[in-house]
């Protein structure tokens, strides 16, 4: 599996609050993910990286797992995510310097044919191929819901002031509700995750672009779509993964 895995405080933000992670189970089954904490005095900052050291640990303990199905994917994805919910809230309810943290997390187990992904909050799945760019996950926002009642429109929402009002996150709650969905993947697509650094300052169109651009390689991918990000405003914290299978004669590459 190709990857490549970049992340950017931006022009704003005094602390960068994602954190990002690409690992591996034995078969060459890749696992990556994306988390963008939120929470006063660097707390977001903890959430988010608890939530990959926790996301991490549970799936270690499977390296040596060869194969896996669909549905044992799913299962893994959902431990492993309410793990790190658990985990997060527990600490915010020892220590008031973290009260209320939280952090998103979308993340994605990458298996023969399959990809699973798993998400909460409005960090995002994107799968890119040869029927164009297609949005996998949907936000846990206060204007998605706004857009799905009808009573935003889509170019509203893009604007809206309070397009950052999460409606589930990790970390807040005892337990948390987990989306978790398995796609068809083929050889020549490119799997997107993100915070919404990206997504707020860059259309979807012209990250389509990028990543479809064919003369680019993965990490020179990942760096245009965050330098395009910074110019837009950059006005968050950015962070981009992008997954791609090795096809025959390809040279191998690494996480960035």
């Amino acid at each position: 599996m190709l990857t490549a895995t970049l992340s950017n405080i931006g022009r704003v933000r005094q602390v960068n609050e994602d954190q990002c992670w690409v690992g591996a189970l034995g078969g060459g089954i890749a696992i990556a993910m994306v988390a963008d904490g939120m929470g006063g005095h660097q707390a977001g900052d903890v959430a988010s990286q608890t939530a990959v050291d926790t996301f991490r640990g549970a799936f270690e303990q499977h390296a040596d797992k060869a194969s896996l199905s669909a549905a044992e994917g799913k299962m893994l994805i959902r431990q492993a995510i309410a793990e790190a919910n658990e985990t997060i809230y527990a600490m915010a309810s020892r220590n008031e310097r973290y009260h209320n943290m939280g952090t998103t997390v979308v993340a994605v187990l990458m298996l023969p044919g399959t990809a699973v992904i798993g998400h909460v909050g409005d960090s995002r799945a994107y799968r890119i191929g040869g029927n164009g760019m297609e949005q996998l996950t949907m936000d846990h926002s206060l204007v998605n819901e706004l857009v799905k009642s009808g009573q935003l429109s889509a170019e509203e929402a893009v604007h809206h002031p309070r397009r950052n009002v999460l409606t589930r996150a990790i970390g807040t709650d005892p337990e948390v509700e987990i989306d978790v969905q398995s796609i068809e993947w083929y050889p020549e697509d490119v799997l997107l995750l993100c915070s919404d650094g990206l997504t707020n300052m860059v259309s979807e169109g012209q990250i389509a672009e990028v990543v479809a651009d064919p003369s680019q390689e993965l990490e020179a991918k990942a760096d245009h779509l965050i330098q395009l990000a910074l110019e837009g405003g950059g006005d968050d914290n950015i962070t981009v993964v992008l997954l791609q299978e090795q096809r025959t004669g390809e040279a191998r590459g690494a996480s960035a």
